[in-house]
């Protein structure tokens, strides 16, 4: 069972989660060139010292509302039973992670994720390139993080775990990408599905 978080932890996630919604705020009125780290902080009713605490930058404001991804595919892979197809075990990492940033709208993600914010931030990271290079660097981790796992759970074949790491992180990107230019319109999951059906026979061993 997961131990509830402490109260400084609590008190953490608070702050964070004002600060988020004081950027997402800002930066929805203004843009992002426009917005200014201290305009962020005078939203959220905090201090530049208190901003740097938990941000590196007013990009990392905003694509940290997505960074549970990686940490939720690399979860859940390693939860899949030993006898799992790449194909079924990738299948079922990928829709954790689609679960926990583009749920049903209004209900809090398995982790904690907000469908609404993250379909907020995905709109912005695809048309802002800072964000978008920001988030390709989280891209990058995850992809090594899966190859490495898929490697162990799959040995003698290190090309086919980087291979399927990124199909894998591929598929969810087109999909992710597809339910935010329909405005959470379209069912990401069953996106997902049709998009492993066509990938299902490169993931074969």
């Amino acid at each position: 069972m997961k131990p509830s978080p402490s109260l400084a932890d609590r008190k953490r996630q608070l702050v964070v989660d004002e600060l988020t919604e004081a950027a997402l705020q800002t930066l929805a009125i203004k843009g992002f060139d426009a917005t200014t780290v201290d305009e962020i902080t005078a939203a959220a009713g905090v201090s530049r010292r208190t901003f740097f605490r938990y941000f590196a930058s007013k990009e990392d404001v905003v694509v940290q509302l997505l960074a549970s991804i990686g940490e939720v595919m690399c979860a859940e892979l390693a939860a899949r039973p030993a006898g799992e197809t790449p194909a079924v075990a990738l299948r079922h990492a990928v829709a954790a992670a689609l679960a926990d940033c583009a749920g049903p709208p209004a209900t809090e993600g398995r982790y904690g994720g907000h469908a609404e914010k993250a379909l907020r931030v995905v709109q912005m990271v695809m048309v802002t390139p800072p964000l978008l290079a920001r988030f390709l660097e989280r891209q990058a981790q995850w992809q090594d993080d899966l190859t490495g796992q898929l490697a162990a759970r799959y040995p003698g074949d290190d090309l086919f775990a980087a291979l399927a790491a990124g199909l894998a992180l591929n598929a969810l990107q087109v999909v992710v990408r597809r339910w935010a230019l329909s405005d959470g319109a379209e069912d990401a999951q069953a996106l997902l599905d049709r998009a492993f059906r066509q990938l299902s026979p490169a993931l074969t061993r």
